[in-house]
Formats: structure tokens, C-alpha cells, sequence
């Protein structure tokens, strides 16, 4: 046996026990293919090697193929070991994208998968519950399905340029669902790419309705409450400057000032109408164009004011086309009376930035508002009253059958006076009318059918004259009061039903809305008569040397003891009797010095209002 055929021999040996090693070792039947067939060859070279006769060579070739057989086994060995590497590795990818898959399909937020021009190839279940749609109904659709149109067209450029740029895209998108309702959705948005292309969008959409709800309430809360806060300083501080502001002139300029200060103010100013009725401004701060406009303006500008100066009430309009002017930055007016009472200051205006002031101070704040400055100017006007060195004393002829006085007068055919007006313990005003020659029947009779007056009393009844108590209702005195005159005197003669009203009015003071108020209340109302004159004001000084100069000694010492022994307290600490001795007289000579005393004390104080046809009428 030559060296070649064993060789041959021991080469397919090992062959076949290097195959059946990776064989068992694998379990891959491609090394027991191998191992046969390398079984088979050595076989077959045992069995052939006794009749060989030459020098072997002719077995070369078999050595050879014995030789490529085993290597083809060690490199089918590491092809499979290569194979298993990447079967384990597929097993764990796979592994890895079911448990991704899972993720996916159980996740609490729509996540769907767009190709790179936005159509949608998967949408996981959870879609559904963000926007309404079933997985099958959005694939093959466009994101834009949802699109709620709350967003402009530059949002959603600048969403895809920044995806397409291949970055994130994180924000909150309002979404409207299958039916029709609006959603709040965050979202992000990521491109997938490979080798820098964009092969795919991935979106996942998280509904945050409920979230957003609560934030922007909370927001709006808090922005309401900024804003409440700040408009609450702003109204204690008006407050403040009203009550510490003694002129009327000081306190619009004031207010406006203060108005004006604040950021969504564009301009203030008081409004009123002069004599002739024309609008005009007493003072105005901030942007006057936006005043001067609404004054010339001929439709909703002149009607929010006119609701307001004429007629007492508050205002604001959103509709003023006076405002149109790119110049003029304000669109919304609003307009607070000023009144005191039934007596109106005008108008306080104020032309905004946007109508959220005005949402603040609503309407019972803006009238609390005009009432406190109204008062306050009323206030300033009877300070000012108090210290003019004149008065205007206005003359009216007046005639009005239905009026009580007028009825009076036809009822008893006498002339009548009011005497005086004031008011009682409950609030009731009370009016005194004194008619000349009647009986005391004949008054009473006549007084029981008065309308608008009630309760009819005779106080007295001397010199031919009755003078009657009635409750009132409503009076003139209250009326002329609200515009700062005072009701001098108003005569009726009975034979020509004529009335005269005489009535003192501040000098200056504006008397269009006296003679508006004197229009009012009677069929006919005519000024027959103005001049200005000394006020007559009485100091109590001035009061106690009158009275000191009527009364005897006897009497001033009667009322002084009187008055030290506490006679007039309740109860009374002593009696007329013990005061009597104090002055060491008998009583009844007391109690006619006391009642003298008392009287005189009256007259000084009242007037002789039985007798009288002119004074002072109102208390």
C-alpha cells in the first residue's frame, strides 16, 4: 500500500469524525450528509487498495477530493454557526418588535405611522379615542381628516418645515373629532429616516382637553382676578379722591386723571349740556381726538351719551363707528351718569382699548360709581351755596288745575300759600298750605279731596286764615333740592287760577335743569323774572341775640331755669311747680312767662308761617 491511497484513507477517516463531531455538536443534517458520504469514500478506498497494482498516483485525485471534503465541512461548520448567530439574533428582533408591537396596540395615546408625503399607512387602536376614527377609516388618509381650522396656515407650514428639516415637532393642537367636537391634543411628531432620507412621520397624539379646560380656566381665574384686583384699587382710589376733593372743577379733573391712568384707558372726561342744550366737555385728559370724534359723531356715540347726560343711565357700546379712525386706538365707550338723587352732574366717559374694563365693573359698579361721584359733586355745589356771597332768584308764572295747590284754591275759591314743607319722624314730607279767608269746614272740606296729598289737619284757624297740615307724596321742594335751588314761596289766586314759584338758585348755577324740573310738574311754566341778591342765611349767633333782644328778663329767666332744671327732659327731673319756687313766684305766673318765652322762641325760629306770604319754605 503506497503513502498516497493511506493518506486518502486517514484523510476521509478524520473527515467523517470531523463531521460527525459538528454534527452532533449542530445538529444541522447537512454534516450527516458528510459524514456518509466521506464514509462511503473510504469504504470504498479500504475495498479497492488490495487490487491496486501501480504506484498509487492514480489515487492522487481522490486525496485531493478528500481533502476539499473536509474543508468544504469546516466552512459549511462556520456558515453554520454564522446562520445560527443571525437566526438568535432574528429571534430577538423579532422578540424585541412583538413586544414593541404590544406596546404599540396597548398604548394610552393614538400613534400613527404617515409615509413621507403624510398619508397614513398604520394607526394603532388608541387612535380612536383622541380622534373619534377606527384605525381602518384613517389608514390610507391624510392627517388633515381632524383638522379643526383654529389654527392659520402659517401654524401648520411651520409644523411640516420643521419635521421635513428632520427634527421634532412638539406642541398642542386643537383637533376636531368624528363628531364634530373640539379637542386639545398634544402632540409630537418625528421623521424616521435612513441614510439622511425621510422614510417615514411617526405622530403620537395625546388628548389633554380635560387638562387644558382646567389650565385655562384656571388662567382666566387668575387673569379675572389681576384684573378685579386692579380695578377694585382703581375704584377705592376714585373713592378716596372723591371724598377728599371739596371742588367740584378738582373733582372731574380728578377722577378723569385717575381714569386715565390705567393701561386699558385711551381717554376720559365729563360730559354735560350747557343752558342752550348743547353737549359739551368740562374737562377731558388722554386722547381728546377719541372725545371730539364721539361728540361729533350723529348715531351711536350721540345716543350712548344722551342715554347717559339726559337720561340717567349707564352705558357701554362696542358699536361707536366714531371710533373707525386708524388714528384713534379706543373701541369701546362706556358712560356713567352722575347724579345725585333725581338731579343729574352729567356724565362721566370713558373710550377704552377693549370692552374687559367695563366687563369688570359691570353695571350696578358703574352706577354705585356715578352715585358716589354725584353725591360728591351735589356736595361741592351746597359747599359752594353756602359760601356765595349772592343768590339768583328766579320768578315763575305757573299754571296747573290738577297741581293740590291750584286744587285748593278752586275748591275753597281762596288764595293759597305754601307756608312750609318738612318732614316727620318716618320720612313722611309734610306741607303746610295756608288759605286766606275761609272758615275752618269750609278748609277741611275742600282739603280731604286734594289728590296726591293725605291726611288733612288743621293747625289753625285766626284772622280770617286756616293753615292746613297735609303728607305728601312727592314734592316740588325735593325736586328743586336734587338741582341745589331752594323753594322761596309759591302763591295761588283763586279768582284767576294764576301761580307764582319763587326760587333761589346759587349764582352760576346752571338753571336749564330747574326750569326743566318747574316744566315737569305743571301744564305751564314761564321764567317772568331773575335777579340776584344777598342769601339770607342766619347764624345761630345772630339767632340767639334776636331771640335774647324779644324776650323780657323775666321770660329769658323763666326758659333759662327751665331748661338748668331739666323741665323739658323725659322724664322731667323737676315740675313746673318746683321751677316756679326756684324763681319764687306762684305757678301759673310761671308757666305765663314760660309760654311766652316758648312762643317768641317759635317765631324766631319758624316764622310767623300763619300769617306770612313770604319765607323761607322748605326744612
Amino acid at each position: 500500500m503506497n503513502g498516497i491511497i493511506l493518506a486518502s484513507i486517514l484523510l476521509r477517516i478524520a473527515g467523517v469524525g470531523y463531521s460527525l463531531v459538528l454534527l452532533k455538536r449542530s445538529g444541522d443534517r447537512r454534516f450527516g450528509f458528510f459524514t456518509v458520504l466521506l464514509a462511503f469514500m473510504a469504504a470504498r478506498q479500504v475495498l479497492t487498495v488490495a487490487g491496486t497494482t501501480g504506484t498509487g498516483l492514480e489515487e492522487l485525485p481522490g486525496l485531493v477530493v478528500s481533502g476539499l471534503a473536509i474543508l468544504t465541512i469546516h466552512y459549511l461548520d462556520r456558515y453554520v454557526h454564522e446562520e445560527h448567530r443571525i437566526k438568535r439574533e432574528l429571534q430577538d428582533t423579532n422578540e424585541e418588535l412583538t413586544i414593541f408591537k404590544k406596546a404599540v396596540e396597548h398604548a394610552g395615546h393614538g400613534i400613527f405611522v404617515t409615509d413621507p408625503d403624510g398619508t397614513i399607512t398604520y394607526a394603532n387602536p388608541a387612535i380612536e379615542s383622541v380622534t373619534g376614527y377606527e384605525p381602518d377609516e384613517v389608514v390610507g388618509e391624510n392627517p388633515r381628516l381632524w383638522k379643526s381650522g383654529e389654527h392659520d396656515q402659517s401654524f401648520y407650514e411651520e409644523m411640516w418645515a420643521t419635521i421635513c428639516d428632520g427634527d421634532v415637532w412638539d406642541g398642542e393642537i386643537i383637533n376636531e373629532n368624528a363628531s364634530g367636537e373640539f379637542r386639545w391634543v398634544d402632540t409630537t411628531i418625528a421623521p424616521v429616516t435612513d441614510g439622511g432620507e425621510i422614510e417615514h412621520f411617526v405622530a403620537v397624539d395625546t388628548d389633554v382637553t380635560d387638562r387644558k379646560e382646567r389650565q385655562l380656566r384656571i388662567e382666566d381665574q387668575n387673569e379675572r382676578l389681576g384684573r378685579l384686583n386692579r380695578m377694585n384699587e382703581l375704584l377705592r382710589d376714585v373713592n378716596r379722591r372723591v371724598v377728599t376733593t371739596t371742588k367740584r372743577e378738582t373733582l372731574e379733573e380728578t377722577v378723569s386723571e385717575r381714569f386715565v391712568s390705567d393701561p386699558w384707558v385711551v381717554s376720559t372726561a365729563v360730559v354735560d349740556r350747557t343752558a342752550s342744550g348743547r353737549l359739551r366737555t368740562r374737562y377731558v385728559t388722554g386722547d381728546e381726538t377719541a372725545i371730539d370724534a364721539i361728540l361729533e359723531d350723529t348715531e351711536e356715540a350721540i345716543s350712548t351719551l344722551t342715554a347717559a347726560v339726559d337720561h340717567g343711565r349707564t352705558m357701554v357700546s362696542e358699536q361707536v363707528t366714531a371710533l373707525s379712525n386708524d388714528d384713534i386706538t379706543g373701541d369701546t365707550v362706556g358712560v356713567v351718569p352722575l347724579s345725585y338723587r333725581d338731579r343729574n352732574y352729567g356724565a362721566l366717559v370713558v373710550v377704552t382699548e377693549s370692552s374687559k374694563l367695563f366687563e369688570i365693573i359691570d353695571h350696578e359698579l358703574r352706577t354705585e360709581l356715578g352715585d358716589t361721584i354725584g353725591s360728591a359733586i351735589n356736595a361741592a355745589e351746597r359747599r359752594r351755596e353756602l359760601v356765595d356771597d349772592r343768590v339768583t332768584e328766579l320768578t315763575f308764572a305757573i299754571e296747573d288745575a290738577d297741581a293740590p295747590p291750584f286744587e285748593l284754591a278752586a275748591a275753597t275759591e281762596s288764595d293759597v300759600h305754601l307756608t312750609r314743607t318738612t318732614t316727620d319722624g318716618n320720612g313722611q314730607r309734610i306741607v303746610f298750605l295756608k288759605v286766606d279767608d275761609v272758615d275752618a269746614e269750609t278748609a277741611m272740606a275742600a282739603a280731604a279731596s286734594i289728590s296726591n296729598f293725605s291726611d288733612p289737619t288743621l293747625v289753625s284757624a285766626a284772622d280770617g286764615a286756616c293753615l292746613l297740615r297735609f303728607v305728601a307724596s312727592d314734592t316740588l321742594a325735593d325736586t328743586l333740592a336734587c338741582h341745589g335751588a331752594t323753594l322761596e314761596a309759591l302763591h295761588v289766586e283763586s279768582d284767576t287760577g294764576d301761580g307764582e314759584i319763587i326760587i333761589d338758585t346759587p349764582v352760576g348755577n346752571d338753571v336749564l335743569p330747574v326750569v326743566e324740573a318747574l316744566s315737569s310738574r305743571f301744564d305751564s311754566c314761564e321764567l317772568v323774572g331773575r335777579q340776584e341778591r344777598e342769601p339770607t342765611i342766619d347764624t345761630a349767633e345772630g339767632f340767639r341775640g334776636e331771640l335774647q333782644a324779644d324776650l323780657t328778663d323775666r321770660q329769658l329767666e323763666a326758659l333759662r331755669t327751665a331748661h338748668l332744671a331739666g323741665y323739658f327732659e323725659w322724664p322731667r327731673e323737676h315740675s313746673g311747680e318746683d321751677v316756679a319756687a326756684m324763681m319764687g313766684v306762684c305757678q301759673s305766673t310761671y308757666m305765663q312767662h314760660l309760654r311766652a318765652a316758648e312762643r317768641k322762641l317759635t317765631t324766631n325760629l319758624f316764622g310767623d308761617e300763619r300769617t306770612s306770604d313770604r319765607r323761607p319754605a322748605v326744612a
